[in-house]
């Protein structure tokens, strides 16, 4: 029988050091379960987010059809590990076609978990045993990370105060896996916060490698997980807003962007 458990993010909650590591550790991991993750299924993973921001029916049927042609390549049996953010579909704070503001995970993120058990269950068979393995964060710590993402990846023109003003009922990421439970059932969700795994060796990877029933033995043995994508300093945000405020085109702002970067780390 296969065993697949799936990792849809959320967004900023640890998912790329998660990502990193089982990739890292990938052969050490190899009798225990198989690692799939953005570079496995690049499509399908384009396809949920383009989802999220527009909705259309048929924009969902062609993410199926992107995940059935890589579930095609993926061998039967044992467990596998399925990881990408934008399979909760679009992160707060961008837009949907029109300009919408995107402000919850649920209604993309419960039609592509849908589409998902059903491409499972047509590729392995209906007795698939599937699981969801959501990661969260604690809400107020969340958001500022995703505001110094947006300020550092898109021209976000708001202060944190601006933007936190226009979410005053954004669901948590652990609220969000809780209404995933309820709408999925009997398909289990699982969460893991970040709160409680972050400063593991193995960070929240080891949440999942309990899931999996890897040996306590093996896991201290593998390689540490990396720290990734780590928020900027109040500095940087600030100079990525007033290269945002500032204008000029899009090329001239990402190359501004990247220098501001690149000296962050040359220091």
């Amino acid at each position: 029988m296969t065993r697949v458990i799936v990792h849809p993010g959320y967004h900023k909650t640890g998912t790329t050091s998660l990502q990193n590591f089982l990739h890292d550790n990938k052969d050490m991991l190899s009798p225990y379960l198989r690692y799939y993750g953005k570079a496995d299924f690049r499509d399908a993973g384009t396809a949920a987010r383009i989802y999220a921001q527009r909705p259309f029916p048929w924009r969902l049927y062609r993410f199926r059809l992107a995940l059935r042609r890589f579930l095609q390549g993926v061998p039967e049996g044992g467990t596998i590990v399925l990881s990408r953010e934008t399979f909760s579909g679009g992160m707060p704070g961008h837009r949907r076609m029109g300009g919408a503001l995107i402000t919850s995970y649920h209604q993309p993120a419960l039609r592509l978990a849908r589409a998902i058990i059903a491409e499972l269950r047509r590729r392995f068979g209906q007795d698939t045993e599937i699981t969801f393995f959501y990661t969260t964060r604690e809400r107020e710590s969340w958001i500022r990370s995703i505001h110094g993402h947006l300020l550092r990846s898109i021209r976000l023109t708001d202060d944190f105060a601006t933007f936190r003003a226009r979410f005053p009922a954004l669901a948590s990421p652990a609220e969000e896996a809780q209404r995933m439970r309820g709408a999925l059932a009997p398909v289990p969700v699982v969460t893991a916060a970040l709160e409680d795994w972050g400063t593991h060796r193995n960070g929240p990877a080891e949440a999942l490698l309990e899931l999996v029933g890897v040996p306590e033995d093996i896991r201290a043995r593998l390689t540490p997980a990396r720290r990734a994508n780590p928020g900027q300093s109040a500095q940087m945000r600030a100079a990525f807003l007033a290269l945002n405020r500032r204008g000029g085109s899009r090329a001239a702002l990402k190359a501004a962007k990247e220098k501001l970067l690149q000296e962050a780390r040359d220091g």
